[in-house]
């Protein structure tokens, strides 16, 4: 009778784990990120009353007699299924639809998490607020061409928005022309009065800016010389020694250059070649030319004039309908403030400037484990690794099986308050009948103990 009292406890204790972990999972119903768990049982080692007996010619087999000595928590499971998104319109608030886990750090300690309640300090540096923890990711940093570019393949770090931060001013050195040169126009004649020239040319104009942001205005004329031929003219307006060749990488000018070229075209209005006032010609690939100018006080500006491709209809055509060519892009801008940013689907940060510029400042990692139910819990909705967990694979979002992450939005709690109260009312009953064991063995001992009167 003692064994079945001692059943009894292991149920009643076993019981009121599984009672602590329900009331942990409903308390955290609300908490962002939080993941639910379950209790599993198991029985307990048997007692063997008399061994298992093999079948003979006489009889059959008998099974073995065997009596339990209880239960035990087998396992307390975390249950990593996606919870709820909840939009929040904050843009630092980042959630997960998929697989992974943010990383965070104190100091060389790292922690992983999947409430992405995040916010910026002081120095600009994104943390977990509640804690301080640094959420940790890639810096962007700039390539040859001074782009701002992510490396995934080296170590993480903490990230920084430098909120307010200087954007310096960049010097045009690209203009871009697309469009048309109307082919009907007559060819300019040196009987020509003024007015009939105006007719046969076409001037467009472009804001430019200078290596300290300065804006100063191109002027590009182009005017028809002979049938598929025009000259382009440039200037840029406060410039000096305005040159337009074709050498390019060169830092000088050609001796004898000017500020005009020609540009031809074929007879199905497609560009061919542009010739400078040297004699060096393009007839294939890319059509450009350089545009040389000296400002006071600047550096000297060396811009690239992409008229279109040989044979292509990307650039400037010259076809029969109304002249429409103008620059439609260039590389330069004044001093900007970073103002606002944004994060995408892969984490990338992205800052807008007040220069109208959008540069890329960083990239938020995500971890994924081979088994993210063998982590340690330490609280504050963080884990950490553990023997069984695997170490994490560190790497950007929605590559290599680890899901996409969500701006302006947190994930909520995956706990079913109504599957919590079924289990709730059951393991009230187990526990309830458990007791009852312990009661009537009690009863069974009582009996015993009053033989001998």
């Amino acid at each position: 009778m003692m064994p079945s009292l001692y059943s009894g406890v292991a149920g009643l204790k076993n019981h009121n784990v599984r009672m602590n972990v329900i009331g942990n999972n409903i308390a955290n119903v609300n908490t962002y990120g939080f993941k639910y768990s379950r209790v599993t049982f198991q029985d307990l080692l048997y007692q063997k009353l008399s061994g298992a007996a093999a079948p003979t010619e006489d009889k059959g087999g008998v099974n073995p007699k065997q009596t339990g000595l209880g239960m035990l928590t087998a396992s307390i499971d975390k249950i990593f299924t996606e919870g709820g998104i909840q939009n929040t319109g904050k843009n630092t608030d980042l959630a997960i639809q998929g697989e992974g886990f943010f990383i965070l750090a104190k100091g060389e300690q790292r922690f992983y998490t999947r409430a992405g309640t995040f916010d910026i300090d002081k120095n600009g540096v994104l943390v977990n607020p509640a804690n301080g923890l640094k959420v940790l990711g890639w810096t962007a940093v700039p390539d040859a061409q001074g782009n701002m570019v992510i490396n995934t393949a080296s170590d993480i770090g903490e990230i920084v928005i430098p909120i307010y931060g200087k954007d310096p001013a960049k010097a045009t050195t690209e203009v871009g022309f697309k469009c048309n040169l109307n082919s009907s126009l007559p060819a300019i004649t040196p009987e020509m009065t003024e007015a009939e020239r105006a007719l046969s040319t076409h001037i467009t104009t472009l804001d430019i800016y200078d290596s300290e942001g300065q804006v100063h205005q191109l002027i590009v004329q182009f005017r028809k010389l002979a049938e598929n031929q025009w000259r382009v003219i440039a200037n840029i307006e406060g410039a000096e020694n305005v040159t337009l060749d074709l050498q390019r990488g060169a830092a000088a000018a050609p001796a004898g250059a000017n500020n005009e070229i020609t540009m031809n075209f074929n007879q199905f209005g497609a560009p061919i070649s542009l010739v400078d006032n040297a004699g060096n010609t393009i007839n294939t690939g890319q059509l450009s030319a350089v545009l040389r100018a000296n400002i006071t006080g600047r550096e000297p500006l060396l811009i690239n004039l992409n008229l279109g491709t040989v044979n292509e209809y990307t650039g400037v055509t010259q076809l029969a309908s109304p002249s429409t060519t103008k620059a439609v892009t260039q590389n330069g801008y004044s001093l900007g403030y970073l103002e606002a940013f944004e994060v995408d689907d892969r984490g990338v940060i992205t800052g807008s400037y007040t220069n109208g510029q959008k540069k890329t400042l960083a990239q938020v990692a995500l971890a994924i484990f081979t088994n993210p139910g063998g982590l340690n819990q330490e609280g504050e909705n963080l884990f950490t690794v553990s023997n069984n967990s695997g170490m994490p694979i560190v790497g950007e979002a929605d590559t290599a099986g680890r899901g996409k992450i969500r701006a302006g939005a947190l994930e909520m709690s995956n706990v079913d308050l109504a599957e919590q109260f079924t289990d709730m009312i059951v393991t009230q009953r187990g526990f309830q009948a458990n007791s009852r064991t312990i009661v009537t063995a009690d009863q069974m001992i009582q009996e015993l103990l009053t033989l001998k009167r």
